[in-house]
């Protein structure tokens, strides 16, 4: 038996409808909050690119600038990332072109204090010896080397950020790497001319530690 009213109520009850909250909008960062979520990972990129942490720093500040310029333009903010890098990259090429070499005059020569280990002199001789060698390989097999072995970027994430396929990344760097190793200006300035078969691998295993 049922009780008057209670069919109705029953029925509307069955039908009412849960009302749906609104899924807030993504709001897409700003470039303050950008630079300030990113900034750290984007100096060690600069870092990995030039000899000293205030070049890192000018560096940065100017691929920065550029992607400023630029940032109404970007669509997919999560490619910001891989925006910088080329700018990085861009500009740290164009700045080896020009550079040139400033003569100071002191009066004394500071004498550095004894270190235990490698040479830091001489590790620095031979990355300055690579980059130049890296300078001279076609622009994107420079590219695809300075992401892998510079910014340690995996293949398929080196292939994200240029646009490519994973397939291209590693015959790219394939070739790029036999082009460093049979480089004679490399060989002399990190062996001292060492015969070609005695210089090929060394080369090699430097710009892997680099």
């Amino acid at each position: 038996m049922t009780t008057p009213g209670t069919a109705g109520s029953a029925r509307t009850a069955s039908t009412a409808v849960t009302p749906v909250r609104p899924v807030a909008p993504v709001t897409p960062p700003t470039f303050t909050s950008y630079v300030r979520a990113r900034g750290p990972v984007l100096l060690r990129t600069a870092r990995s690119l030039t000899a000293n942490r205030c070049d890192a720093e000018d560096l940065l500040q100017t691929a920065l600038a550029k992607t400023y310029l630029a940032w109404e333009r970007i669509e997919d903010h999560r490619a910001l990332d891989g925006y910088v890098r080329k700018a990085l990259l861009n500009t740290r090429t164009s700045q080896w072109r020009k550079r040139r070499v400033d003569e100071f005059v002191c009066d004394e020569l500071p004498e550095p204090e004894p270190q235990q280990g490698p040479d830091p002199a001489e590790a620095q001789a031979v990355r300055d010896a690579l980059w130049h060698a890296v300078l001279k390989l076609p622009a994107r097999q420079r590219a695809m080397v300075v992401l892998r072995f510079y910014e340690d970027l995996s293949e398929a994430q080196t292939a994200a950020v240029l646009g490519v396929s994973v397939g291209t990344v590693k015959s790219a760097v394939s070739r790029a790497l036999v082009k460093l190793r049979e480089d004679p200006q490399l060989a002399s300035d990190v062996l001292g001319g060492a015969p070609d078969g005695a210089r090929a691998r060394p080369a090699g295993e430097e710009l892997t530690a680099a």
